[in-house]
Protein backbone atom coordinates (compact mmCIF):
# COMPACT_ATOMS: atom_id res chain seq x y z
CA UNK A 1 0.00 0.00 0.00
CA UNK A 2 2.74 2.55 1.21
CA UNK A 3 6.15 2.59 0.70
CA UNK A 4 9.08 4.89 1.49
CA UNK A 5 11.58 4.33 -1.13
CA UNK A 6 13.88 7.58 -0.57
CA UNK A 7 14.55 9.58 2.93
CA UNK A 8 16.60 12.84 3.04
CA UNK A 9 16.52 13.72 6.92
CA UNK A 10 13.08 13.34 8.18
CA UNK A 11 11.66 14.19 4.89
CA UNK A 12 10.45 11.17 3.04
CA UNK A 13 9.77 10.31 -1.00
CA UNK A 14 7.21 7.69 -1.16
CA UNK A 15 4.57 5.58 -3.18
CA UNK A 16 1.10 4.86 -2.63
CA UNK A 17 -1.42 2.60 -4.07
CA UNK A 18 -5.19 1.85 -3.29
CA UNK A 19 -8.15 1.15 -4.97
CA UNK A 20 -8.57 3.29 -7.39
CA UNK A 21 -6.12 5.08 -9.65
CA UNK A 22 -2.20 4.19 -10.45
CA UNK A 23 0.69 4.61 -8.01
CA UNK A 24 0.58 7.64 -6.18
CA UNK A 25 3.86 10.03 -5.67
CA UNK A 26 4.08 10.75 -2.58
CA UNK A 27 4.64 13.87 -0.40
CA UNK A 28 1.00 14.56 -2.48
CA UNK A 29 -1.20 17.41 -2.74
CA UNK A 30 -4.87 16.49 -2.29
CA UNK A 31 -6.93 18.79 -4.14
CA UNK A 32 -10.37 19.98 -2.47
CA UNK A 33 -13.39 18.82 -4.00
CA UNK A 34 -15.85 19.22 -0.42
CA UNK A 35 -18.69 18.94 -2.46
CA UNK A 36 -17.62 16.40 -5.50
CA UNK A 37 -16.49 19.51 -7.32
CA UNK A 38 -13.55 22.00 -6.92
CA UNK A 39 -15.06 25.21 -6.30
CA UNK A 40 -14.13 27.83 -9.34
CA UNK A 41 -16.00 25.47 -12.67
CA UNK A 42 -13.05 22.64 -12.50
CA UNK A 43 -13.90 19.25 -13.50
CA UNK A 44 -12.56 15.87 -12.61
CA UNK A 45 -11.14 15.85 -16.59
CA UNK A 46 -9.23 18.93 -15.87
CA UNK A 47 -7.77 17.57 -12.69
CA UNK A 48 -6.64 14.78 -14.49
CA UNK A 49 -5.67 15.83 -17.82
CA UNK A 50 -4.50 19.28 -16.96
CA UNK A 51 -3.23 19.77 -13.34
CA UNK A 52 -1.82 17.45 -12.18
CA UNK A 53 -3.84 16.43 -9.64
CA UNK A 54 -3.59 12.57 -8.01
CA UNK A 55 -6.00 12.56 -5.24
CA UNK A 56 -9.10 14.48 -4.51
CA UNK A 57 -10.95 15.35 -1.45
CA UNK A 58 -14.49 15.61 -0.42
CA UNK A 59 -16.54 15.88 2.94
CA UNK A 60 -18.06 13.55 4.25
CA UNK A 61 -20.31 16.41 6.28
CA UNK A 62 -21.66 18.18 2.75
CA UNK A 63 -21.92 14.90 0.91
CA UNK A 64 -24.20 13.73 3.64
CA UNK A 65 -26.95 16.67 3.83
CA UNK A 66 -26.53 16.75 0.15
CA UNK A 67 -27.08 15.28 -2.40
CA UNK A 68 -27.43 12.32 0.37
CA UNK A 69 -24.35 9.71 0.80
CA UNK A 70 -28.04 6.93 -0.33
CA UNK A 71 -28.37 9.01 -3.33
CA UNK A 72 -24.42 8.71 -4.51
CA UNK A 73 -24.48 4.97 -3.43
CA UNK A 74 -27.91 4.04 -5.48
CA UNK A 75 -25.80 5.72 -8.59
CA UNK A 76 -22.53 3.61 -8.18
CA UNK A 77 -20.75 5.23 -5.66
CA UNK A 78 -18.20 8.98 -5.49
CA UNK A 79 -15.94 8.08 -8.37
CA UNK A 80 -18.84 7.07 -10.84
CA UNK A 81 -21.27 10.41 -9.68
CA UNK A 82 -18.12 12.92 -10.76
CA UNK A 83 -16.42 11.44 -13.05
CA UNK A 84 -13.31 10.77 -11.56
CA UNK A 85 -11.38 7.59 -11.47
CA UNK A 86 -8.31 8.20 -9.19
CA UNK A 87 -7.96 8.15 -5.73
CA UNK A 88 -10.95 9.87 -3.19
CA UNK A 89 -10.16 10.86 0.13
CA UNK A 90 -13.19 11.54 2.61
CA UNK A 91 -12.98 13.35 5.60
CA UNK A 92 -14.81 12.43 8.79
CA UNK A 93 -17.10 15.43 9.34
CA UNK A 94 -15.73 15.60 12.61
CA UNK A 95 -14.22 19.55 11.28
CA UNK A 96 -17.33 20.92 10.60
CA UNK A 97 -19.11 19.61 13.54
CA UNK A 98 -16.38 21.33 14.97
CA UNK A 99 -16.95 24.51 13.19
CA UNK A 100 -20.68 24.90 14.20
CA UNK A 101 -19.82 25.33 17.60
CA UNK A 102 -22.94 27.41 18.72
CA UNK A 103 -25.05 24.92 17.09
CA UNK A 104 -23.84 21.46 18.55
CA UNK A 105 -23.94 18.85 21.21
CA UNK A 106 -21.05 16.16 21.92
CA UNK A 107 -21.71 12.87 23.83
CA UNK A 108 -19.88 9.81 24.10
CA UNK A 109 -22.63 8.42 21.58
CA UNK A 110 -21.41 11.04 19.25
CA UNK A 111 -22.66 14.44 17.82
CA UNK A 112 -25.98 16.02 17.74
CA UNK A 113 -26.06 19.21 15.27
CA UNK A 114 -28.18 21.12 13.12
CA UNK A 115 -27.43 21.60 9.54
CA UNK A 116 -26.03 24.71 8.02
CA UNK A 117 -28.89 24.05 5.38
CA UNK A 118 -32.18 24.45 6.92
CA UNK A 119 -31.55 23.44 10.75
CA UNK A 120 -32.74 20.18 10.92
CA UNK A 121 -31.35 17.74 14.12
CA UNK A 122 -29.13 15.63 12.56
CA UNK A 123 -26.84 12.72 14.70
CA UNK A 124 -23.90 11.48 13.95
CA UNK A 125 -20.80 9.20 15.45
CA UNK A 126 -18.02 6.91 14.73
CA UNK A 127 -20.44 3.98 13.34
CA UNK A 128 -22.60 7.03 11.35
CA UNK A 129 -19.57 8.80 9.41
CA UNK A 130 -17.96 5.29 8.60
CA UNK A 131 -21.64 4.26 7.02
CA UNK A 132 -21.65 7.03 5.04
CA UNK A 133 -17.93 7.27 3.97
CA UNK A 134 -18.83 3.82 3.02
CA UNK A 135 -21.88 4.58 0.66
CA UNK A 136 -19.33 6.86 -0.63
CA UNK A 137 -17.02 4.42 -1.53
CA UNK A 138 -14.35 6.75 -0.94
CA UNK A 139 -10.38 5.07 -1.49
CA UNK A 140 -9.01 6.36 2.22
CA UNK A 141 -12.15 7.15 5.37
CA UNK A 142 -11.11 9.03 7.59
CA UNK A 143 -11.71 8.20 11.43
CA UNK A 144 -14.51 10.66 13.20
CA UNK A 145 -13.10 12.77 15.73
CA UNK A 146 -13.67 15.95 17.76
CA UNK A 147 -11.11 18.64 16.66
CA UNK A 148 -10.95 21.42 19.29
CA UNK A 149 -10.04 25.04 19.23
CA UNK A 150 -6.53 26.57 19.82
CA UNK A 151 -5.88 27.46 22.65
CA UNK A 152 -8.31 25.38 24.54
CA UNK A 153 -8.27 24.09 27.89
CA UNK A 154 -5.89 21.29 28.94
CA UNK A 155 -8.33 19.46 30.82
CA UNK A 156 -10.85 19.67 27.83
CA UNK A 157 -8.08 18.68 25.67
CA UNK A 158 -7.65 15.61 27.74
CA UNK A 159 -11.06 14.60 27.66
CA UNK A 160 -11.08 15.12 24.57
CA UNK A 161 -8.47 13.18 23.21
CA UNK A 162 -9.44 9.78 25.18
CA UNK A 163 -12.91 10.60 23.70
CA UNK A 164 -11.08 10.67 20.37
CA UNK A 165 -9.22 7.36 20.72
CA UNK A 166 -12.67 5.26 21.81
CA UNK A 167 -14.07 6.91 18.85
CA UNK A 168 -11.10 5.47 16.62
CA UNK A 169 -11.86 2.23 18.21
CA UNK A 170 -15.56 2.09 16.96
CA UNK A 171 -14.43 3.60 14.03
CA UNK A 172 -12.46 0.75 13.22
CA UNK A 173 -14.54 -2.26 14.36
CA UNK A 174 -17.06 -0.33 12.13
CA UNK A 175 -15.31 -0.20 8.97
CA UNK A 176 -14.02 -3.60 8.67
CA UNK A 177 -17.50 -4.89 9.44
CA UNK A 178 -19.04 -2.69 6.43
CA UNK A 179 -16.04 -3.53 4.08
CA UNK A 180 -16.88 -6.98 5.15
CA UNK A 181 -20.69 -6.51 3.58
CA UNK A 182 -21.59 -8.04 -0.14
CA UNK A 183 -22.86 -4.73 -1.51
CA UNK A 184 -20.21 -2.54 -0.23
CA UNK A 185 -19.27 -0.11 -3.04
CA UNK A 186 -15.78 -0.21 -1.90
CA UNK A 187 -14.84 -3.07 -0.07
CA UNK A 188 -11.16 -1.94 -0.27
CA UNK A 189 -11.58 1.20 1.00
CA UNK A 190 -9.16 2.30 3.60
CA UNK A 191 -9.19 3.80 7.46
CA UNK A 192 -6.88 6.62 8.45
CA UNK A 193 -6.97 7.59 12.28
CA UNK A 194 -6.24 10.88 13.13
CA UNK A 195 -4.18 12.37 16.20
CA UNK A 196 -5.48 15.42 18.61
CA UNK A 197 -4.32 17.06 21.64
CA UNK A 198 -4.69 20.83 20.64
CA UNK A 199 -1.29 22.68 21.41
CA UNK A 200 0.03 20.38 23.95
CA UNK A 201 2.72 17.88 23.11
CA UNK A 202 2.82 15.74 25.78
CA UNK A 203 -1.23 15.11 24.73
CA UNK A 204 -0.21 14.49 21.12
CA UNK A 205 2.31 12.00 22.03
CA UNK A 206 0.30 10.07 24.34
CA UNK A 207 -3.33 9.68 21.85
CA UNK A 208 -0.64 9.04 19.01
CA UNK A 209 1.08 6.38 20.98
CA UNK A 210 -2.46 5.35 21.75
CA UNK A 211 -3.75 5.26 18.32
CA UNK A 212 -0.88 3.88 16.43
CA UNK A 213 -1.80 0.75 18.29
CA UNK A 214 -4.74 0.36 16.17
CA UNK A 215 -4.25 -1.49 13.05
CA UNK A 216 -5.72 1.67 10.55
CA UNK A 217 -3.81 2.16 7.10
CA UNK A 218 -2.07 5.84 7.46
CA UNK A 219 -2.38 8.29 10.35
CA UNK A 220 -3.08 11.94 9.95
CA UNK A 221 -2.65 14.96 12.55
CA UNK A 222 -5.42 16.97 13.02
CA UNK A 223 -6.70 20.33 14.83
CA UNK A 224 -3.85 22.33 13.50
CA UNK A 225 -3.61 25.75 11.75
CA UNK A 226 -6.82 26.62 13.34
CA UNK A 227 -6.01 29.60 14.84
CA UNK A 228 -2.32 28.61 16.63
CA UNK A 229 0.82 30.22 15.62
CA UNK A 230 3.11 28.66 12.64
CA UNK A 231 5.76 27.93 14.51
CA UNK A 232 3.37 26.50 17.67
CA UNK A 233 2.06 24.17 14.49
CA UNK A 234 5.64 22.99 13.86
CA UNK A 235 6.52 22.54 17.29
CA UNK A 236 3.37 20.00 17.71
CA UNK A 237 4.47 18.27 14.38
CA UNK A 238 8.06 17.84 15.91
CA UNK A 239 6.79 16.55 18.39
CA UNK A 240 4.19 13.86 16.98
CA UNK A 241 5.99 12.76 14.32
CA UNK A 242 8.46 10.37 16.26
CA UNK A 243 5.86 8.31 17.07
CA UNK A 244 3.86 7.49 13.85
CA UNK A 245 4.64 4.41 12.27
CA UNK A 246 7.17 4.59 9.89
CA UNK A 247 5.76 2.09 7.43
CA UNK A 248 2.60 4.02 6.85
CA UNK A 249 1.67 7.29 5.15
CA UNK A 250 1.25 10.84 7.61
CA UNK A 251 -1.33 13.56 6.55
CA UNK A 252 -1.43 16.93 7.83
CA UNK A 253 -4.37 18.09 7.47
CA UNK A 254 -5.99 21.48 6.19
CA UNK A 255 -2.37 22.60 5.88
CA UNK A 256 -1.44 24.78 4.19
CA UNK A 257 0.45 27.45 2.49
CA UNK A 258 3.34 26.17 0.15
CA UNK A 259 5.86 27.13 3.00
CA UNK A 260 4.14 25.01 5.63
CA UNK A 261 4.31 22.32 2.64
CA UNK A 262 7.76 22.53 2.34
CA UNK A 263 8.05 22.88 6.16
CA UNK A 264 5.69 20.20 6.52
CA UNK A 265 8.12 17.78 4.18
CA UNK A 266 11.26 18.57 6.23
CA UNK A 267 8.99 17.31 9.36
CA UNK A 268 7.91 13.72 7.68
CA UNK A 269 4.63 14.77 6.37
CA UNK A 270 3.65 12.48 3.47
CA UNK A 271 0.00 13.93 2.38
CA UNK A 272 -1.31 17.71 2.50
CA UNK A 273 -4.82 18.99 1.66
CA UNK A 274 -5.75 22.89 2.21
CA UNK A 275 -8.56 24.98 0.69
CA UNK A 276 -6.46 27.92 0.39
CA UNK A 277 -5.58 27.67 -3.21
CA UNK A 278 -8.91 27.77 -4.58
CA UNK A 279 -10.42 29.89 -2.07
CA UNK A 280 -7.43 32.34 -2.60
CA UNK A 281 -7.95 32.24 -6.61
CA UNK A 282 -11.71 33.05 -6.50
CA UNK A 283 -10.63 36.50 -4.95
CA UNK A 284 -7.75 36.84 -7.56
CA UNK A 285 -4.88 36.23 -4.84
CA UNK A 286 -2.11 33.74 -6.78
CA UNK A 287 0.55 31.83 -5.71
CA UNK A 288 4.01 32.03 -7.87
CA UNK A 289 7.44 31.20 -8.08
CA UNK A 290 8.08 34.43 -7.14
CA UNK A 291 5.62 34.87 -4.26
CA UNK A 292 1.89 35.27 -3.86
CA UNK A 293 0.26 38.39 -6.24
CA UNK A 294 -2.96 39.90 -6.57
CA UNK A 295 -3.99 40.43 -10.04
CA UNK A 296 -6.79 42.67 -9.19
CA UNK A 297 -3.64 45.13 -8.44
CA UNK A 298 -3.87 47.92 -11.00
CA UNK A 299 -0.28 47.40 -12.21
CA UNK A 300 -1.48 44.38 -13.92
CA UNK A 301 -3.82 46.25 -16.10
CA UNK A 302 -1.33 46.72 -19.33
CA UNK A 303 0.56 43.54 -17.76
CA UNK A 304 0.43 41.61 -21.38
CA UNK A 305 2.91 38.73 -19.69
CA UNK A 306 2.02 35.33 -18.74
CA UNK A 307 1.02 35.31 -14.54
CA UNK A 308 4.67 33.25 -13.34
CA UNK A 309 6.76 33.07 -16.31
CA UNK A 310 8.12 30.08 -14.56
CA UNK A 311 4.90 28.58 -15.52
CA UNK A 312 3.74 26.57 -17.33
CA UNK A 313 0.12 25.84 -16.92
CA UNK A 314 -2.96 26.11 -18.94
CA UNK A 315 -3.49 29.70 -18.07
CA UNK A 316 -0.12 30.56 -18.22
CA UNK A 317 0.82 29.72 -21.57
CA UNK A 318 -2.29 30.96 -22.94
CA UNK A 319 -3.34 33.82 -21.23
CA UNK A 320 -1.85 37.34 -20.10
CA UNK A 321 -2.05 39.03 -16.47
CA UNK A 322 -3.97 41.69 -18.25
CA UNK A 323 -6.55 39.70 -19.35
CA UNK A 324 -7.17 37.66 -16.05
CA UNK A 325 -7.40 41.04 -14.17
CA UNK A 326 -10.08 42.59 -16.71
CA UNK A 327 -12.16 39.09 -15.99
CA UNK A 328 -12.34 39.90 -12.60
CA UNK A 329 -13.32 43.80 -13.22
CA UNK A 330 -15.78 42.63 -15.16
CA UNK A 331 -17.16 39.59 -12.73
CA UNK A 332 -16.75 37.13 -15.88
CA UNK A 333 -16.95 33.30 -13.86
CA UNK A 334 -14.12 32.75 -16.25
CA UNK A 335 -11.85 34.38 -14.87
CA UNK A 336 -12.50 32.60 -11.36
CA UNK A 337 -12.50 29.01 -13.20
CA UNK A 338 -8.92 30.10 -14.69
CA UNK A 339 -7.15 31.73 -11.35
CA UNK A 340 -8.29 28.37 -9.56
CA UNK A 341 -6.46 26.16 -12.46
CA UNK A 342 -3.21 28.17 -11.78
CA UNK A 343 -3.65 27.65 -8.02
CA UNK A 344 -4.55 24.38 -7.88
CA UNK A 345 -1.48 23.23 -10.68
CA UNK A 346 1.02 25.44 -9.17
CA UNK A 347 0.31 22.99 -5.34
CA UNK A 348 0.37 20.29 -7.65
CA UNK A 349 3.86 21.43 -9.73
CA UNK A 350 5.24 22.05 -5.90
CA UNK A 351 4.93 19.02 -4.72
CA UNK A 352 6.28 17.66 -7.69
CA UNK A 353 9.56 19.35 -7.60
CA UNK A 354 9.74 18.66 -3.87
CA UNK A 355 9.92 15.07 -5.07
CA UNK A 356 11.77 15.64 -7.78
CA UNK A 357 14.49 17.53 -5.09
CA UNK A 358 14.20 14.44 -2.65
CA UNK A 359 14.79 12.13 -5.63
CA UNK A 360 17.78 14.43 -6.42
CA UNK A 361 18.88 14.08 -2.52
CA UNK A 362 18.72 18.27 -2.79
CA UNK A 363 15.74 18.74 -0.61
CA UNK A 364 17.68 20.93 1.53
CA UNK A 365 18.81 23.18 -0.77
CA UNK A 366 14.94 23.52 -2.45
CA UNK A 367 13.40 23.88 1.21
CA UNK A 368 16.48 26.74 1.80
CA UNK A 369 15.72 28.49 -1.65
CA UNK A 370 11.47 28.44 -1.55
CA UNK A 371 10.41 28.22 1.99
CA UNK A 372 10.60 32.27 2.74
CA UNK A 373 10.30 33.50 -0.66
CA UNK A 374 6.93 31.33 -1.46
CA UNK A 375 5.45 33.29 1.60
CA UNK A 376 6.53 36.77 0.26
CA UNK A 377 4.20 39.09 -1.69
CA UNK A 378 5.67 40.36 -5.39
Amino acid sequence: MFKVIKQQGRARRGQFQCAHGGVVQTPVFMNVGTQAAIKGGIDAFDLKEQLGCQIELSNTYHLHLRPGDDVIKSLGGLHKFMGWDGPILTDSGGFQVFSLASLRKIQEEGVTFASHLDGHRIFMGPEESMRIQSHLGSDIAMAFDECVENPAPYAYAKASCERTLRWLQRCKAEHDRLNSLPDTVNPKQMLFGINQGATYADLRIWHMQQIAKIDCDGFAIGGLAVGEPTEVMYEIIDAVEPYMPADKPRYLMGVGTPSNIIEGVARGVDFFDCVMPARNARHGKLFTWQGTMNIKNAQYKLDDGPVDPQCDCPVCRKFSRAYLRHLFTAQEMLGMRLAVMHNLYFYNRLTQRIREALDAGEFDAFRREYSRKLAEKV
